[in-house]
């Protein structure tokens, strides 16, 4: 099955897919949970790319891949060997991680709460060019590290962190900060088209 039968046959195809990127701790699945709640979850899937690659990880590795998922200490100690890992993988196939995370989305709506490389926008431009919308978060740093960010090497200097730094014509730019717009008053554009996708 050649991988355009594969896509076919994994899913339904969306009307709209927002694809998310931004800085550890800058809240990017706070917002992409927003949008959720505010679509309904039978309207807006939230797919996250870094899921499947922290499972086949898990798996590969003898970890457990629970606490992988989780934001604690237990996925610090394996974040940068995690990168490591993900990036030969994807030397190997670029969309693998995007095809694992995409397989059950069924939703008119697909959120994808965690870009982190240029390969990963191309595999959705290639595969929905029609349907793709870019949207940056930003917070500060102070802000971030108040959440708990504390800057690592080999990590926060990475692909996996900067690789959308620039380069990317963002469709919306989110500053998730306590003195910015509220979040209700960004995101309406963003879901006002999402409310009009789905309902096409």
């Amino acid at each position: 099955m050649d991988s355009s039968a594969a896509l076919e046959s994994s899913h339904s195809e969306p009307k709209l897919i927002l694809i998310f990127s931004g800085k550890r701790k800058s809240g990017k699945d706070y917002v992409t949970d927003f949008i959720q709640d505010r679509l309904g979850e039978d309207v807006c899937g939230v797919v996250r790319l870094s899921a499947p690659l922290k499972q086949a990880y898990a798996q590969e590795h003898g970890l457990d891949a629970e606490q992988l998922a989780s934001s604690g200490p237990y996925k610090e100690l394996y974040r940068a060997d995690m990168i490591r890992w993900g990036e030969a993988r994807r030397l190997r196939d670029p969309g693998f991680f995007c095809r694992l995370a995409t397989r059950g989305a069924h939703q008119p709506v697909w959120v994808v709460s965690d870009a982190r490389r240029m390969s990963d926008l191309r595999w959705f431009w290639n595969n929905f060019p029609e349907q793709t919308r870019c949207v940056r978060v930003q917070s500060r740093e102070e802000t971030r590290r108040r959440r708990g960010w504390i800057f690592t090497p080999g990590v926060d200097d990475a692909e996996s962190e900067c690789g959308l730094d620039t380069g990317v014509d963002y469709h919306w730019i989110i500053m998730n900060e306590a003195d910015a717009p509220s979040l209700d008053d960004q995101l309406r554009p963003i879901l006002a088209l999402a409310a009009e996708a789905a309902s096409q």
